[in-house]
């Protein structure tokens, strides 16, 4: 219907509706072009246009529709969302809950049935939106490339070792990568590198947008109690909530993860109005954080904080206290 489309045409698909919504508007052709119709012959009519690939959606509409659109992230929804409609202390006794299953929609408005709609999910936003639209010839290397990050949330990667792991070569890693960070399933955080000949320059660490669909990708549900991998379900869960706070709350920060060769580290790191903001991530509230004096020494305009438990919803809310700041 789309395919060539004048303004009379669009009017007469439009009748009187004031309101179209185009989702995955980026496999519509020149799809720019024809939203900027609309916006200039029928200002009247509102348009939502939404794509899994937010990359591929901006690359087709970013210049025919410059000064006139507004873009929106649109992630799973995130823990202050969810402390708003439950309130703190109901949320805050379901964290272990939300650390295994996660919090895609349809996975909390079906309580009881998470693993089976985390399942349905990943068959058909993965391995079928993804691996059917991308045209990608060796699917079950990306299962495994999947797989291997899921193991390695948390851990410094390199692609040449996630290449060993499932017999792809570097650049068809990346490939993928990109993809799933495109499609919002994944995302990268890159090494903080600036002062010190030690500091590492080339690994990532890559998180999930979602603990649940991490878990449903190596099958993985157990309660915390029982798991091994507490600590970066923890650390997975804080960083990508901290993402969407970030996000919702307008605040610009560039944002690392630090390590040197001599295995000094620090979890992750935000970078505001040139200073620091370095935080250590422990699921126990008696856990002690020793910060680096190397990062403190080389960093002089820092703030340092221990994230646990007991005052992760301080931070993610925006009332940041921390430990120590120069």
């Amino acid at each position: 219907m789309l395919e060539d489309v004048t303004t009379l045409k669009w009017k007469r698909i439009l009748g009187n509706s004031k309101v179209m919504v185009l989702d995955e508007a980026q496999r519509i052709a020149d799809i720019g072009l024809k939203l900027k119709l609309i916006t200039d012959q029928i200002p009247e009519v509102q348009v939502v246009a939404s794509g899994s690939s937010a990359f591929e959606l901006a690359n087709r509409i970013n210049e025919p529709l410059t000064g006139r659109k507004w873009a929106y992230h649109l992630f799973p929804l995130s823990y202050a969302e969810m402390e708003a409609h439950h309130g703190f202390a109901e949320e805050h006794k379901r964290i272990p809950e939300r650390l295994v299953y996660g919090y895609y929609p349809e996975v909390v408005n079906h309580p009881g049935q998470e693993q089976e709609v985390l399942g349905q999910l990943m068959d058909s936003f993965l391995y079928k939106d993804i691996l059917m639209r991308e045209r990608i010839q060796k699917p079950e290397k990306l299962t495994r490339l999947l797989q291997a990050l899921a193991f390695q949330v948390g851990s410094e990667v390199s692609y040449h070792e996630l290449g060993q792991i499932v017999d792809l070569d570097n650049q068809t890693v990346e490939n993928y990568i990109n993809l799933l960070e495109q499609t919002f399933v994944i995302f990268r955080l890159p090494p903080l590198s600036r002062n010190l000949r030690k500091e590492l320059k080339r690994k990532r660490k890559i998180y999930f947008y979602d603990n649940g669909l991490r878990n449903a990708i190596i099958a993985q549900f157990q309660p915390l109690e029982l798991r091994q991998d507490i600590g970066a379900l923890w650390e997975n869960w804080l960083i990508s909530e901290r993402k969407k706070a970030l996000h919702y709350r307008g605040m610009h920060a560039n944002t690392f993860f630090w390590r040197t060769q001599d295995q000094q580290e620090i979890d992750y790191i935000e970078e505001r109005d040139g200073k620091m903001w370095a935080y250590e991530m422990k699921w126990s509230s008696k856990a002690k954080a020793s910060f680096s004096k190397t990062f403190t020494q080389a960093y002089p305009e820092h703030a340092l904080q221990l994230i646990h438990r007991e005052n992760y919803y301080e931070w993610l809310a925006g009332d940041e206290k921390s430990s120590e700041s120069r």
